[in-house]
Formats: structure tokens, C-alpha cells, sequence
């Protein structure tokens, strides 16, 4: 999950949403909040497929995590880098796109 909530901070979010909102008007609120994350998790999903797709082959298998400039150095240097934390001297380096599509 993203983000990391506790059952006291559940808890205490329902309290304030009941103090904010009111209890009249909170399962309104509430289908809406869930209509809004449904919407928010298809865009999020279409733009990942759109942003496959504009890439190109090679990155069939792209998570948006691959995005975040730690995630990939690590990833990148883990392939080059032995169990021992050090450089091979034989380092290959794999193209994952096809040189004859550039």
C-alpha cells in the first residue's frame, strides 16, 4: 500500500471526517471519496499503459516504481556489480531496446 496508516489513524481520520463533515452527509462524501480514488487509480493506469506504449519494446515490463531515479541507479548498478560489491571486470551491459529501431 502507499501509504502506511495505522488502525488509531483510521480511527482518528473517521472521527474528524464525522466532526467535519457530519454524520448526515458522510456516506455522500464517502462514495464520492471511492468514485474519486476509482478515477484516480484508472488514470494512473492509463497513463503507465500510454507511457508502455510510447516507449516502445523493451519496456513491456516498465512499474511506475522503475520511475524514481533511486529505484533505477540501484537496479542499474545491481546488474553490474558483483555479490561482492564490486566491479566485475568483465561487466556486460544488455540493451533492453533494439538498436535498429533508433
Amino acid at each position: 500500500m502507499f501509504f502506511d496508516f495505522g488502525a488509531g489513524e483510521i480511527i482518528g481520520l473517521a472521527i474528524l471526517a464525522m466532526i467535519l463533515i457530519g454524520p448526515e452527509r458522510l456516506p455522500n462524501f464517502a462514495v464520492d471519496a471511492a468514485k474519486f480514488v476509482k478515477k484516480v487509480r484508472e488514470m494512473a493506469t492509463s497513463a503507465t499503459n500510454e507511457l508502455k506504449e510510447n516507449l516502445g519494446p523493451g519496456f513491456e515490463d516498465l512499474k511506475p516504481t522503475d520511475l524514481n531515479p533511486k529505484t533505477f541507479l540501484q537496479k542499474q548498478l545491481s546488474s553490474v556489480l558483483d555479490e561482492n560489491d564490486k566491479p566485475t571486470s568483465k561487466a556486460k551491459f544488455v540493451s533492453k531496446i533494439d538498436p535498429d529501431l533508433l
